[in-house]
């Protein structure tokens, strides 16, 4: 492999070419040594022709694009990553100047799995209600892969993302690595910014593929909820509208997930 310090940022993307820069910016001036892996789903704006802007100045910077699902695309860019350890974020957010430098120092001290601090930016009723953590055995394994970092090799030992998740797909990774035996370390001074949603039509479709995704959690690992502390699902939150609004969009994407599966999936996932 590469220099042992180094760090392969994996990014995937879908029509981000309003954002790619600005995270790209984040990105370039960072503690090497690293490279810029975008793995773009064949967008249809300008999202690759400022990437490749971005590779011509910045040689560690890579494109690779091939019409894929999220989860496919990480996979395919860890698969080109020439060093130990990958960190995974998404084209609409923006890293923290000391991002790289400080996962890399808990990969430098034996972690294999390093899950930083994700802030959201944007409408701040939607901003404001957070994430619904899940606790496996004694792990928070809702991290999400907006800042997640793992050991390649790890990734590569437990079969990196499952390409049949729509949503959940890192809580599904998460989880496997735990029941391999790793620890989880959580970094809350790697910091990455990342958008809510900031239509009320966007946050109830990001629900409702949230509860869509639990299911297909349950139907994968049978057993998954035995292992889940009732007290972290159910903890007192901010509850108000918006909550309610998110809590029944997600049980309606879960019933969907029960009731028709993949055959939903088929007919309503173009990309």
């Amino acid at each position: 492999m590469g220099d042992p310090d180094g760090i392969s940022v994996v990014i995937t993307t879908l029509n981000m070419g309003q954002y790619i820069a600005d995270l790209l910016d984040s990105l370039v001036s960072q503690e090497q040594p690293f490279e810029v892996i975008v793995v773009d789903s064949l967008s249809a704006d300008e999202t690759a022709d400022i990437v490749l802007k971005y590779s011509i100045e910045f040689p560690y910077v890579h494109l690779i694009q091939k019409k894929c699902s999220r989860g496919e695309g990480r996979n395919i860019g860890v698969r080109q990553a020439v060093y130990d350890y990958v960190l995974f974020t998404d084209g609409d957010a923006i890293a923290n100047a000391f991002w790289i430098m400080k996962m890399r120092r808990l990969f430098k001290k034996g972690a294999k799995v390093v899950a930083g601090k994700a802030i959201a930016m944007g409408y701040q009723p939607f901003e404001r209600l957070g994430r619904v953590e899940l606790f496996f055995d004694d792990f928070d394994v809702t991290y999400p892969s907006v800042n997640l970092g793992y050991e390649k090799s790890l990734f590569q030992e437990i079969g990196g993302f499952d390409p049949i998740f729509v949503t959940a797909e890192d809580i599904d990774l998460n989880i496997r690595a735990v029941m391999n035996g790793a620890r989880i370390e959580y970094c809350p001074d790697c910091t990455i910014y990342h958008r809510a949603r900031s239509t009320v039509i966007g946050f109830v479709e990001q629900a409702f593929w949230n509860g869509f995704g639990r299911k297909q959690l349950t139907l994968k690992h049978e057993n998954v909820w035995s292992h889940f502390r009732a007290s972290e699902i159910f903890k007192p939150q901010i509850i108000n509208f918006w909550y309610i609004i998110r809590g029944i969009s997600a049980l309606v994407g879960y019933i969907t997930c029960k009731l028709f599966g993949e055959e939903f999936l088929k007919n309503n996932m173009s990309s």
